[in-house]
């Protein structure tokens, strides 16, 4: 049973991913989401921009969950979207400041992702759809692989693979330097706070070297996730880890801003490295945790069995029940 399962599942995410059936159901997804938010205009989150200086970035929520990322340079007046899963909402935000964007940039071809893609391209003709070039992104314009950098006015993102969610998923990286800040990761569905994606296309293992590769990034760079997932994420992890302050401390910071719908991003990698369970899986606590080292002597794990850690952590986290 279990391996038929397995199959139907298969069948399913092929069809969601590949093609336009997945369209249709995640218009579906909008609509539920409009009727079951109506009561709070329709949004997960108040809608707050975060200014420093002339950089502004605006996390615009959409769906039951999402966020769409709005960076703007008001120095230059250039204007980058990532991640429009719904076009309506970016657009009416855009719309009432009057803001043209140059570019869209994709994380990944999930539709709440991407599914804005060509109706920001039919809203905006001269806009730029950038995506993985291994990744089957919808109504995209240009290709990004590892590595690739893009300037939009003092915008410089650079795109950096990161692997195991999907086979192609990017983040992208804005220089903070031009700005007087750190960097800023625009993590789609590859890092949250306190959290990571599923492994729907990935290994263990290729999904840890993704993670490894973002929490080497400098502690002061920003982290946006692309999910209002904070709650959820710090009580799992408070669970796991239940002697970690620093788990505890944020959780209650995050029902503080939830409480007000406000959202939780930024996080920075620096926190992310105190509280993010899946980053952790090299340290004594969560190997313990997991019960892979009940007695004896710590030994830091190799790649292989942090792997296996990340994999258990990955499944427990599925399967963890939350509090209401």
């Amino acid at each position: 049973m279990a391996k038929a399962g397995g199959c139907l599942f298969r069948v399913g995410y092929f069809l969601y991913t590949r093609t336009r059936v997945g369209h249709y159901y995640h218009q579906r997804d909008i609509a539920k989401a409009k009727e079951k938010l109506k009561d709070v205009g329709g949004q997960h989150s108040s809608i707050t921009p975060f200014e420093f200086g002339d950089l502004v970035i605006v996390p615009i929520p959409m769906l039951m969950d999402n966020y769409a990322y709005l960076v703007l340079d008001r120095r230059s007046n250039s204007a980058v979207v990532v991640d429009p899963g719904h076009a309506e909402p970016v657009q009416v935000y855009l719309s009432s400041r009057n803001i043209m964007p140059e570019a869209v940039l994709i994380t990944h071809k999930h539709w709440d992702h991407s599914g804005g893609n060509r109706e920001m391209r039919q809203h905006y003709p001269e806009v730029r759809v950038y995506g993985s070039s291994s990744d089957n992104v919808p109504d995209i314009t240009h290709s990004v692989r590892d590595g690739d950098t893009l300037e939009f006015g003092n915008l410089r993102f650079r795109a950096a693979a990161t692997p195991g969610h999907t086979v192609g998923h990017v983040v992208y990286i804005l220089d903070g330097a031009p700005f007087g800040i750190g960097d800023s990761l625009f993590s789609g569905d590859m890092l949250f706070l306190s959290g990571c994606g599923r492994m729907f296309e990935g290994s263990a293992s290729t999904m840890l070297q993704s993670l490894d590769y973002l929490s080497s990034l400098p502690d002061n760079t920003y982290v946006w996730p692309g999910h209002e997932y904070a709650k959820e994420n710090l009580e799992f992890a408070c669970h796991l880890d239940e002697e970690n302050t620093a788990s505890k401390d944020k959780l209650e910071w995050v029902n503080s801003q939830r409480g007000k719908r406000l959202c939780t991003c930024p996080s920075t990698v620096q926190e992310e490295k105190l509280y993010n369970p899946f980053l952790r899986t090299h340290e004594e606590s969560m190997v313990r945790a997991l019960g892979y080292v009940k007695e004896g002597i710590f030994a830091t794990p190799d790649q292989r069995t942090r792997a296996k850690l990340l994999r258990e952590m990955r499944e427990r986290k599925d399967t963890f029940s939350y509090k209401l």
